[in-house]
């Protein structure tokens, strides 16, 4: 069968976005505020007006900060390169499911290239299933949520037969694509990590606020490379309402740890405004930690599958200089971005989906 006969099946990865521009920094925030599914901003008339004025009062610091890592966001970018290399590895020859071609294509929750302009381009070029891959491991209404909301509006003008996938926390090669990148920041203190003993590893980390079973802990010796898992933060109303969020994210370093000998603390990062958000939060986190004696900290963004304004700015510019100032030197494991493991990760998952839609029969 040649490959003008091979049946279309498109991959779509739904991320975040961020702006491309120093100018798109301002509508990029306007479009987050404008959305009520995760922001309640008064009664629903004022939701837009008040993202208005939210957005042009926030623009010029968080212009700030983009210019601090070159002027725009990377994760359209390395989103792209994400799923070029997933779409050269489902169409290999390891992992061609009989006469299936895949084309995957990004699309971003708040900026361009926007879901709705993506779903036309899909179909227009004649596919008719899709199996939509959220890039955030960890479900929660805020991310998932809002994306496949907004898919779904969208997807009901189109004929199309569509198959999400909403979480993948505990994947094996995703967990192997985590380990691996902590095994190699170990190395920037001139550390390896070894495998743990069957007893020892939940031992050595920490309760985190939301936790089942709970996570718990011991002492840390002195001088030891601490990890710290920072995870993007989420309103405590969200976990209170049933978000499984963060227990996802614990049962993700469960299985971590179950793998890799450290020593390790759960902190959350990136909340903004006046609500209660899950803590604690990476700057209490690491004056804790320096008051501790910890003086080498690896830092693991444990919720993000690649670089953005959260690693590239919060943690490699503000936290290590916080550090610095507390006396402990803090490291960066590198973001999964296109490792291959973690591509094969995102393969796995796909021919996975496939199986279980029937698709590949």
């Amino acid at each position: 069968m040649t490959s003008d006969n091979k049946i279309k099946t498109g991959i779509l990865l739904l991320n975040l976005g961020g702006p491309d521009s120093l100018r798109s920094v301002r509508p990029f925030l306007f479009n987050l505020f404008s959305d009520r599914d995760i922001i309640r901003l008064g009664p629903r008339f004022m939701q837009k007006p008040l993202a208005w004025l939210i957005s042009s009062l926030r623009a010029a610091k968080t212009e700030s900060l983009y210019k601090l890592i070159g002027g725009k966001s990377p994760i359209y970018d390395m989103t792209l390169a994400q799923a070029k290399a997933l779409e050269n590895e489902l169409n290999s020859a390891q992992f061609t499911i009989h006469d299936s071609q895949f084309t995957v294509y990004i699309a971003m929750r708040y900026w361009h290239p926007l879901i709705e302009d993506v779903i036309s381009e899909i179909y227009n070029a004649g596919i008719k299933r899709l199996i939509v891959l959220n890039l955030y491991p960890q479900y929660s209404v805020a991310t998932t949520g809002s994306s496949l909301s907004k898919l779904d509006k969208v997807i009901s003008k189109y004929p199309m037969e569509i198959f999400s996938i909403k979480s993948w926390y505990a994947h094996p090669l995703y967990i192997d694509a985590l380990v691996e990148k902590i095994r190699k920041g170990m190395e920037l203190y001139g550390r390896t990590a070894s495998s743990p003993s069957p007893q020892s590893s939940l031992s050595r980390g920490e309760e985190g606020l939301i936790s089942t079973p709970p996570l718990r802990g011991g002492d840390e010796g002195e001088g030891d490379i601490h990890v710290l898992f920072s995870a993007h933060s989420l309103p405590v109303k969200f976990i209170e309402e049933g978000d499984p969020y963060a227990e996802q994210i614990n049962w993700t370093i469960r299985e971590v740890v179950k793998k890799i000998d450290i020593q390790w603390s759960l902190s959350y990062q990136s909340k903004s405004g006046p609500v209660k958000w899950l803590e604690p939060s990476t700057e209490k986190k690491l004056e804790e930690l320096a008051v501790r004696g910890i003086k080498n900290l690896l830092v693991v963004p444990i919720s993000f599958v690649s670089d953005h304004i959260e690693t590239l700015y919060e943690i490699d510019i503000l936290y290590k200089n916080m550090a610095k100032t507390l006396g402990v030197r803090l490291e960066r494991t590198e973001s999964l971005n296109i490792s291959p493991l973690f591509i094969s990760a995102l393969c796995d998952i796909v021919i996975t989906g496939m199986k279980e839609t029937g698709w590949q029969e």
